[in-house]
Order: C-alpha cells, then structure tokens, then sequence
C-alpha cells in the first residue's frame, strides 16, 4: 500500500490513529484506497498516477504522502462515533484539497513523474501559441 504506518506518524498520533480508525483495518483500508484515488483524480490530467502511487517507500513525494495521509484521516473521522476530532481533520482535509486544486491549475508544480504517451511524449502539457501583431496598412 502507498501509505504505511510511519507516514501518519507526520501527521496524527498513534493512539489517536487506532481510535480514528477504530482500530479496524479494512477500515483504514478503504479510507486510504478513496483517498489515492480522490488524489489522483486532481493529478491523472497530467501526471503518471500509477507511477506516484507505485514509487517505492524512499522515493515518494513526501507532500503527496502526506496529504494522502490527511484525506485517508479525514475520511475515516467521519465514520467515527460523534465525528471526534472533526476540526482539524476537516481544516487539513481542505488544505490538501486547495493544494491538489493549485496543482491541476498549474500553479503550484510538484516533482512528480509527467504522464506520457506511447511514444513518450508528455500528456496533458498546454500549448503555447501566439502571433504577430496584425499590420495595418490605411493611408
């Protein structure tokens, strides 16, 4: 899995993490499985997803890790008895969110590995035009 146990240890607890949890497994399973995926619906336009989500524990985005960590986080304080711990997971939920959003924008530029085609050649780059400045010849 791309996130492991080390990884929350940035951003929660670890006895808060078993109770945000809920000490269930499958749990914390599918709260990191929805938030790779939530992530990468913002990257996929023009980053190699499989290849960010695949990279081995050395050579992760760290910023990525951890905004995974927050999203997994936030939605598994939802599903927690009285949404305990609420405020912040939802305050870091949304700085993870306006992070991706500035990425997709192009705003912000991450070290991640371009999503290519077949031959290579980056996907999803913007073209850049342009022309002269129309002349006008009245006399």
């Amino acid at each position: 899995m791309f996130i492991t146990e080390e990884d929350y240890k940035v951003v929660i607890g670890e006895q808060a993490l078993k109770v945000v949890s809920q000490v269930s497994a499958e749990n914390r399973a599918n709260a990191e499985v929805e938030a790779i995926g939530e992530i990468a619906g913002y990257l996929r336009p023009k980053y190699d997803t499989a290849a960010i989500f695949a990279a081995a524990a050395g050579s992760r985005d760290r910023l990525v890790v951890m905004y995974a960590c927050d999203i997994a986080l936030y939605h598994m304080a939802a599903s927690a008895p009285q949404k305990m711990g609420m405020e912040i997971r939802k305050e870091r939920y949304e700085r993870a969110v306006k992070w991706l959003e500035g990425v997709q924008a192009g705003k912000i530029v991450p070290d991640l590995p371009l999503a290519t085609d077949e031959r290579g050649n980056p996907v999803g780059v913007p073209l850049v035009y342009g022309s002269q400045k129309k002349i006008r010849h009245n006399w």
